[in-house]
């Protein structure tokens, strides 16, 4: 059982840095783009809330209990990147990071496009899951890797943040725009790119 749950964990931990997975690294980018190294409890809150959204629509898709249009969530996926960066330009003054409500609402808000994110993981899921009584040990194992990944994502992040404002002397500000405006940029191009189009 234990190999069973470090082999999933495994799956899920690597499969967030994979190249073809790039739109989840690039909706982390956008989610945490306002935060920096300060506001790393932030910054876990919003991504545990991110990690419980995808959880359970990557269960129910797993157990076929909900069905979708591939190709919509496709779409969707990168609408939700699109939709933080344009959040992210109204708290270019990082008013976001003193403010409890505002903070919750963006926890809200990680859960609900993690709902969408999940759907975008289930595909890969199902092709690696057999038919075995261990499916939800095998779930939670992948889920637990790639909260794991994410959480290195991140803090990568926010270290290079850390770098660029303490040494280099850039502004939040200008930090914000440049990883927003990079991430809608490549957000709008995955929008153009799905079938939907």
């Amino acid at each position: 059982m234990s190999s069973v749950f470090s082999t999933y964990l495994k799956l899920g931990f690597h499969h967030i840095f994979n190249l073809g997975a790039y739109d989840h690294m690039l909706f982390l980018l956008a989610l945490c783009a306002i935060y920096t190294l300060n506001d790393w409890r932030k910054v876990v809150a919003l991504v545990t809330s991110f990690t419980i959204g995808h959880s359970i629509t990557l269960a129910l898709s797993t157990f076929n209990v909900v069905r979708f249009d591939t190709a919509l969530i496709e779409f969707l996926i990168p609408v939700t990147i699109l939709f933080t960066c344009i959040t992210n330009f109204f708290k270019l003054k990082g008013a976001a990071s003193k403010q409890a409500t505002i903070l919750s609402l963006h926890n809200a808000m990680a859960i609900f496009f993690g709902l969408i994110h999940g759907m975008g993981f289930s595909n890969y899921l199902k092709s690696l899951l057999g038919k075995s009584s261990d499916t939800w040990l095998q779930l939670l194992a992948f889920n637990v890797g790639i909260e794991l990944g994410q959480l290195l994502i991140v803090s990568i992040l926010l270290a290079v943040a850390f770098l660029v404002m303490n040494l280099l002397n850039a502004k939040k500000r200008d930090w914000i725009m440049v990883l927003s405006s990079a991430a809608a940029g490549v957000s709008l191009i995955l929008m153009m790119e799905t079938s939907i189009f």
